[in-house]
Parts: structure tokens; sequence; C-alpha cells
């Protein structure tokens, strides 16, 4: 059983295959891509909601030293795109890290890395089409024709926000109003949520609440990938070349607007405040793989798809780094946690028309990714289907367009129902696990097949340096550093030690009773300095407060322990994702010592999963909850009709 499970497909039969067209269908993809063509789409990918959108709150949680985790991300994906490299060279067909994994680790493995592709592209494109919905409704809003009557194009709230995003938007006002804050005192995020909440429809006691305008662009961007690679590839070159073009227009008037002064502090939060973006940053950087899934639609994949994802990331990383610094210098970086920061900064400075220009290309950037992402996503079931995995219909070619067409009207299902009602947050992280977990088992992949004779290599191979060298000297330097410099945080790490509790957290899961005792105590507290009327806004009171007199009033509230500190299991299982890290890396330098493994596959696995271990422990609970649906399915039907296992029956 064990070996049946882990039975591993042979290159050669790989290509064998491809070149007979599978024999399942008659009809194969078209080859017409070249490197300018998988560089544009790499760009397509990885420049939308990432330079739009996420960045504004990477940039107000880490200020103008984002720019380094930019670049840390950037070097992770570089170290993950070589191993994507190697694979692609020596299996040049659709399947990305599928059918890599499927060559390196057995037919288990290789469902499991499907399984979570599925959660990278079509939960990317569900946060893609959330975030272009923001910018399309936002668009409509400014528009202004006096001689038509027209002032603004506004959709009702209800219609153009998710169901979970409404729901949790009015509890989190509800409990706020309830802490002593006015209604107009709510941010503007929360505001709105509420607002769609009370507004919107009722069937009895169910609100109707959906993103209509997210649905809309998803049918559409479906429509196109299923009409055929070369429309597909045409309409993402020219949205390149719009958003990079406004991308120029917006470093060279913004570097004009520049105040040094908003550059100091450069890391105003410290490095906790600049890892916090990573998930933001990272969302920022995934597609580069989906480049992968269009192998056999390269006029020549050896050669090609390493330096279309190589000029990809190096373009884009420019781009973000000075993107990021020009957003940065123009306003304090604190004020950029919105969903639209470029628009924001130049509203700032007066620039009314270069906002217009931003919100328009805005929302052609966001639909290049919603086409990579949704072009990417059948391939790999298509792949999948050939492997006996899924259906023989999801493998199915269209006569005339020559795309897998069943696979992407279904794909357009999946991304289109639950944008309508799932959160944007919840999904930016599940798509960033799930992606990591992809890039970590592709890296570990190019390792195990490292000194296996019988691999047949293609064109391109990872420049090799031994990892013996330098994995256990980084890895003891690392320690000395964590006991020395950071000696408090790590002695806490290690022995539990309890953690005060965040303000609106403490604030929100209070109950009447509690919220009384703590305004008696703010009122108390504050007399001498703050003439407070009778209604005291708890949160903000103690928001503004420095954090030694928050740690100082939180130790002598009159409030239940566990509502005041984090301690005990309720505190350890967020750190679990570092502790599963930190094991694997002393394995990794075992085998880095031991095995001569390569240093850059290593470098790549060590940082993919470190960016894993930063989501936090409620995403590799979600994320393990979509591994074990998968292993239901595959059991159900993939280990039946798997053809290597027909093929050994």
């Amino acid at each position: 059983m064990f070996e049946k499970l882990f039975r591993k497909k042979s290159i050669s039969k790989i290509l064998q295959d491809a070149a007979k067209g599978y024999g399942d269908h008659e009809n194969s993809l078209n080859k017409t891509l070249g490197v300018r063509d998988l560089t544009a789409f790499g760009i397509a990918a990885i420049i939308g909601a990432g330079i739009f959108s996420t960045i504004g709150k990477a940039s107000a949680d880490g200020g103008p030293a984002v720019i380094f985790l930019f670049i840390f991300t950037a070097v992770a994906c570089s170290f993950a795109a070589f191993a994507y490299a190697e694979f692609a060279s020596m299996v040049p067909v659709s399947g990305s890290a599928y059918t890599y994994s499927y060559v390196a680790f057995g037919e288990l493995v290789a469902w499991i890395i499907g399984w979570s592709l599925i959660m990278e592209y079509a939960i990317g494109n569900i946060t893609v089409a959330i975030s272009w919905s923001d910018y399309f409704t936002g668009l409509l809003s400014s528009i202004r024709i006096p001689a038509l009557g027209i002032d603004g194009i506004n959709i009702p709230a209800w219609a153009t926000m998710d169901y979970l995003t409404a729901f949790n938007g009015h509890t989190h006002a509800q409990a706020l109003l309830a802490a002593g804050k006015n209604i107009g005192g709510l941010d503007a995020a929360t505001s709105i949520a509420n607002n769609a909440w009370l507004t919107a429809p009722q069937i009895g006691s169910f609100h109707l609440v959906a993103d209509l305008p997210a649905l809309g662009i998803i049918i559409f961007i479906t429509a196109l990938v299923y009409r055929g690679m070369k429309e597909s590839r045409n309409a993402s070159n020219a949205m390149v070349v719009v958003k990079l073009a406004v991308i120029l227009l917006v470093l060279a008037v913004g570097v004009f607007y520049i105040d040094t002064k908003n550059w100091n502090p450069f890391a105003p939060n410290g490095v906790s405040g600049v890892l916090k973006g990573v998930s933001a940053v990272f969302f920022a950087y995934i597609g580069f793989d989906a480049i992968s899934t269009t192998a056999e639609e390269c006029k020549d994949p050896q050669k090609d798809l390493p330096r279309g994802m190589m000029w990809a990331i190096i373009i884009c990383t420019i781009l973000y780094v000075a993107i990021a610094l020009v957003l940065t210098g123009i306003v304090k970086s604190d004020t950029l946690a919105v969903g639209d920061p470029l628009a924001f900064v130049f509203d700032q400075i007066d620039l009314k028309l270069m906002s217009g220009i931003i919100a328009v290309s805005a929302v052609f950037a966001m639909a290049s990714v919603l086409l990579v992402f949704q072009m990417g996503q059948p391939r790999i079931w298509m792949s999948m289907s050939r492997d006996g995995l899924l259906p023989k219909s999801f493998s199915k070619i269209h006569p005339k367009y020559k795309t897998p067409s069943f696979a992407t009207i279904v794909v357009g299902f999946v991304v289109a129902i639950p944008s309508l009602f799932m959160n944007l947050t919840i999904v930016t992280d599940l798509c960033s696990i799930g992606t990591l977990f992809a890039f970590v088992l592709v890296c570990a992949g190019v390792l195990v097949l490292q000194n296996r004779p019988d691999v047949q290599r293609g064109k391109f191979k990872i420049p090799y340096a031994n990892s013996k060298y330098i994995i256990p000297v980084v890895f003891i330097a690392v320690i000395a550093f964590a006991l020395t410099k950071y000696n408090a945080e790590t002695k806490a790490f290690l022995f539990n030690t309890p953690k005060t509790i965040q303000t609106v957290t403490f604030v929100t899961s209070l109950n009447n009773n509690e919220l009384k005792i703590v305004k008696e105590e703010i009122i108390k507290d504050a007399a001498p300095q703050i003439n407070l009327t009778d209604k005291v806004d708890a949160e903000s009171y103690l928001s503004n407060l420095p954090a030694d007199k928050y740690e100082q009033f939180i130790a002598n509230a009159q409030i239940p322990v566990e509502k005041k500190y984090e301690s005990g299991w309720g505190l350890f299982k967020h750190k679990i994702p570092m502790w599963i890290f930190l094991i694997i890396c002393v394995f990794i330098t075992y085998f880095s010592v031991t095995k001569n493994l390569s240093l850059i596959p290593v470098l790549g696995l060590i940082s993919c999963l470190y960016m894993m271990c930063e989501l936090g422990i409620s995403n590799w609970i979600g994320f393990s909850i979509w591994l074990v649906i998968g292993l239901v399915v595959y059991f159900a039907y993939g280990f039946k009709h798997s053809k290597l296992g027909l093929a050994e029956r």
C-alpha cells in the first residue's frame, strides 16, 4: 500500500506522453509563447493587487523599511524560481509543481500539491476579484458629468461587499460602540461594512450581501481564457503595457513630491512591523509560477521558461521597491493603511488627475492578474486528469479554441461563487500559505533529484554551491544573534511567557460589567491630565497610551486574567508553526552536511518555510482542513483511477 501511494512518474514517460498527445483527446495545445510573452505573463501576475492595494497596509506596518521585505521576498521567490526553472527544463509540460512532485516524491505528494495549487489559483483569484471590485466601484463613484447630471455612480454597499466582511464589520462596530466610541469615530472600513449590513435587503433574518462586480469580472475573464491562449496573450500584453506606463508615470511625478523627513524613522515599528506585512508582500509575488503551467504552449520551454520567470521577478522587484519609497516619501507611512494607496497619496497632494489615472489603470492591472491565474488553474487540473486523478473531462481540449474547455468553466464557478461571500483577509492568507507550501516542495524536489543518476536533465540547471560550508555557519550565527541581541524575546518564546492582549481585542472581548469597570479606571487614571465626558471611548484612550503605560493599566485592571493576557496553550498554539520551522531547520542543517545539498534550493526551502510560519496558526489550521478534504477526494476517486495504478494492475 505504501509503495502504491508514492509511485513515481519517470521523466521519459511524461515526455513520451506529451509527444503523442496523451492519447485521450485528439486535440493539443497551441505553441504560441516566447520569452517576451512569458515575461509579460509574469509581470501581469505579479503587478496587480500587490502594488495597487496590499502595499499600503504593508507600508503602514513596516514604514519605508518595507522595501527590505520586498527584497527578501523577491530573493526567496528567486530561489524557488530557480527550482521551478530546473524542473520546467526537465519536464516541459503543463502541470507546474504538481507534475514536478509526481517525479520527485510520488503520487500522494503530487496530489497534495495539486490540491494546494487549487488554493493558490482559485482562492488567489477570489482575492484579486474582490480587490478589483473595490477599485472599480471607487472609479464609478468618482465619475462626474455635470452636463448629464451625473455626480458619481454609486452602487449600494451591500452589492459591492462580501457577506463575511459585512457581518464581521457590523459585529466589530457594535462592540466598539458599546465600548464608548461614537458612530462617526469608526474607521472607514468598519463604517462601510456596518452600513452594508444594515442597509442590505433581508429574507427573514438573512442579509443579502454579495460582491456583484467581482462576479461580473470573473465571468468576463473566464470567457476570455476559454476563447484561447492567443487571445489571452494579446489581452495580457496590452494590459501590461497600460499598467507599466502608469507605474512609470507615478514614479516620474511622485519623485518630485518626496519629503525625505517622511523616511525618518525608516523602520518605525522595528523588525516585527516589517515582518507583519509578510502575507501582503508575498501575495504580491505569487503568480510567477503560473508561467510554468504554460509549458506546453511555449515555443522553446526549456530555454524560455527560466528566462521568463527571472525577468518577471527582477523587473517587478525594482518597481515594488521604487513605488514603496515614493509612497512613504510623499506621506507618512502610518497613513497608508488604505485599500487604494496610490490614489490616496496623490489625493493628499491634491493631484486629482493622477488619482483618476491610477484608478483606471488599477482596473486593468487587477484584470490582468485574474487572467493569468484563471489561465493557470485549468492547466493544473488538465494534468491531474491526464494522470487519472481527476475525471477525463477535465483534460478535454476544445477542438476550435485549443484550451482545456471543461476545466476552464469549472474554475469559473469555483472562483465566482466564493467571491460573493468570502473575506479578503482570509483568502489572501490561505492563498499565500498554499503557494508557499508548493514552493517548499518544489525546492525539496530538486534536492531529492540532485544526486539521482537516472534523472534526465534539461538545458537549465541550478548553479551548484555546497550548502555544508554555509548553512551550519548561518544556523549557529542566527542562534547566537537571537540569544544576545533579542535575549528577552527569545526567552519569552522558549518559556511561553504570558503576553499582554492587544487593545482592540481586549476592549471588544469585555462584557458590559467589565466595560463599566474599565471606563471607571480610565476616568480615575486620566482625570489629572484629561477632561473626560461621561461617554468614554475606551478603545481610543487605551490605543493612545505608550506601551509601558498600557502594560501598567492592564496589570492593574480589575478584569479576569484570561482577558488581559495570552498564556498557556492559548499562547503556545501560535508558536507551533515557528517550532515546526526550527525543527525542520535542524534536519536541513544535518542533511546539508551529510548529503552535500545544493545551496540555492536549500535557501529557497528555508525562506519559503519561514514565510509560511509568519502566517499564523489559524491559516495552518485552515490549510490542514483543506488538505484533509483533498485526501478524502484522492482516496475516493484518484487512487482507484490513477493511470500508474491501472498500469500496475
